[in-house]
């Protein structure tokens, strides 16, 4: 197995790669998008760059792979970043063409279905960055929450350390992207509620794998971008998180159940859980059934940790992956979890 590194980071005035490598809902809701891009420009100072799939439903997966191929030959292309996630990025990897990749390595950011990606570029010997994708967090109505913005920012042009904390203020209600009057204000949020921790009694670093524990469970079930020899993750620090499909704490008990069985849980003795999406279009929670979700999945994690790795570091609510605010995790890269300080720093 490869071990990955850190591409080369982009400057403000580069011009970046803006891809649909699951679904091009671009094209069917242009408002995010269109201000996500604008963010891009006048924020960051960077110059986004489109292809033939960015903004087009129904594209199949040779030329999605065909986009992200022209984006990491290009050498005037400086990062790549998904618009949204989808649901079939996995049919994407067959046609990715390793070595061009590894010969052209880029920052891409992403979250949800392009775990797929992330970990493709793990194994192909590229640091990911699981977070900031243009529609949902680049395209955020009213205003990036300041927390997202400050990560983005880190992790596109700094390298180092970079400390990440409770959020101050948190939402998971959306509201119509199709609707121009969605981005006339910023969402409602209800105040931080902090971390929980657990077996924080030691100080944990490693190179972290994971990501949307729906498609982490694709991958294993298609046996893709895995590693065949499972002591590549031994000390390392795996990170998870759920989506707006809202699994059952079931699913999600069995999903980690048969991870347990497969020997991979015991291979982390760091589990950094993300916040969990509790409200969703076809699920509007109240805010006591969504607590009620959160605690059930919290407990299906435990079940599942005290029957293979009883032991792992445990951190719940941290805010990544389907949260808002959303903070960049490297993927593949170095993340310090220290449960004596209370304190995760990932390094960009």
């Amino acid at each position: 197995m490869v071990t990955p590194v850190y591409p080369p980071k982009p400057r403000p005035g580069d011009r970046i790669a803006v891809v649909s490598p699951s679904s091009g809902l671009p094209g069917i809701l242009p408002l995010p998008f269109e201000l996500g891009l604008e963010r891009l420009r006048k924020e960051y100072g960077l110059e986004p760059v489109e292809y033939p799939t960015t903004r087009r439903m129904g594209s199949t997966p040779r030329e999605r792979a065909d986009d992200l191929h022209a984006a990491f030959a290009d050498p005037d292309i400086k990062a790549v970043v998904a618009s949204i996630g989808g649901d079939d990025q996995i049919t994407v990897l067959p046609f990715l063409d390793r070595e061009l990749i590894r010969a052209n390595p880029k920052p891409f950011f992403g979250t949800s279905d392009n775990t797929n990606l992330l970990a493709f570029l793990r194994n192909t010997g590229i640091v990911g960055f699981h977070g900031a994708t243009v529609m949902s967090e680049l395209g955020r109505p009213g205003a990036m929450h300041p927390q997202t913005a400050d990560s983005l920012r880190a992790a596109l042009f700094t390298s180092g350390p970079y400390e990440l904390s409770p959020a101050e203020r948190w939402r998971d209600v959306s509201r119509d992207w199709a609707d121009p009057a969605t981005f006339d204000a910023e969402p409602e949020t209800r105040p931080g509620t902090g971390w929980t921790w657990v077996n924080a009694d030691r100080v944990v670093e490693g190179r972290s794998w994971g990501g949307c524990l729906e498609i982490v469970g694709w991958l294993l079930m298609a046996d893709r971008e895995t590693a065949r020899d499972l002591s590549e993750y031994d000390g390392g620090v795996l990170f998870l998180e759920t989506s707006e499909d809202m699994p059952s704490a079931t699913e999600v008990f069995r999903t980690l159940r048969n991870m347990g069985e497969r020997g991979l849980l015991r291979r982390f003795p760091a589990l950094l859980m993300g916040r969990p999406r509790t409200w969703s279009f076809e699920r509007p929670n109240s805010p006591e059934e969504g607590a009620r979700y959160a605690a059930e999945q919290r407990e299906a994690v435990l079940r599942a940790l005290r029957d293979y790795a009883p032991d792992t570091l445990v951190v719940f609510d941290v805010d990544l992956g389907h949260t808002d605010p959303q903070f960049v995790v490297p993927y593949g890269g170095t993340i310090l979890v220290d449960g004596t300080a209370r304190r995760i720093t990932v390094t960009y």
